[in-house]
């Protein structure tokens, strides 16, 4: 079975922002401790009596607020770097899946279904793949942050499966309707935190140290990358691609 944190930024009824995502990285039901045992040392780093009490949390990490208030900018972005370059591991093959919507292309009240309609399409067509491919019969879990949208996530989840979706076709690889547990005890919901903050981040601010670290892992079928459905104005697209270097570029992993 794989599973597919997922986490979202931005929110469509807020004024204060143009975009949002929902986002978050495929990983194989074995290597889930792996990943927990890679990050709870970074975690160590701020509070070494309780990495458990440590959440990396995109927004209040690159601000310096909440729990990340008095860590210098340099200890968080470290840490923001070492986190997102865990995606790099050859052998665990993590793919990254994304929706972005930039919020003046559709009606507010679609936001969030033709999200999840388009990042759900893509898994399950990752899984299809392993049986077609390979023979490999594979089935997928969708775990959110239980803060997330969680009874019309699960409703369309059930939807998409029995009735199908506008992408064509039904959910046929999902073992269970999305499932949510809280951010604070899944250090996986955390990585998928960073990852939508940060494809945030590129597109509504135009930041993409942390995009460019993630932007190699999106799913890719034939060479072209199907990880990441964005709808996005031609005027965004042309902005993005002007993007000069950040003076404050990021550090390498340590």
């Amino acid at each position: 079975m794989y599973l597919l944190y997922l986490d979202e930024s931005g929110h469509p009824q807020d004024p204060g922002s143009n975009f949002f995502v929902l986002a978050g990285v495929a990983v194989f039901e074995r290597s889930t401790h792996w990943l927990d045992s890679r990050i709870s040392p970074i975690a160590a780093r701020f509070n070494a009596a309780d990495p458990s009490s440590v959440e990396f949390h995109g927004s209040p990490m690159h601000a310096g607020k909440g729990d990340w208030s008095g860590i210098a900018p340099a200890e968080r972005v470290q840490a923001v770097v070492d986190v997102l370059s865990l995606l790099g591991n050859q052998q665990l093959k993590l793919r990254v899946f994304a929706s972005v919507i930039e919020k003046s292309t559709l009606p507010l009240n679609q936001i969030l279904e033709r999200s999840f309609e388009a990042v759900a399409h893509q898994f399950d067509q990752y899984l299809a793949d392993m049986w077609t491919r390979h023979q490999d019969p594979q089935r997928g879990l969708v775990v959110c942050d239980k803060a997330s949208y969680e009874q019309k996530l699960q409703a369309l989840s059930s939807l998409f499966k029995h009735q199908g979706h506008q992408l064509g076709g039904r959910l046929r690889n999902f073992a269970e309707v999305p499932l949510f547990l809280d951010s604070r005890a899944s250090r996986l919901i955390q990585l998928a935190d960073l990852i939508a903050y940060w494809i945030f981040r590129y597109y509504q601010s135009k930041d993409d140290r942390g995009f460019r670290l993630i932007e190699p892992f999106f799913l890719r079928r034939a060479r072209q990358r199907v990880g990441l459905v964005a709808s996005v104005t031609p005027a965004t697209i042309a902005t993005l691609a002007a993007i000069e270097p950040d003076k404050y570029p990021f550090p390498n992993p340590a």
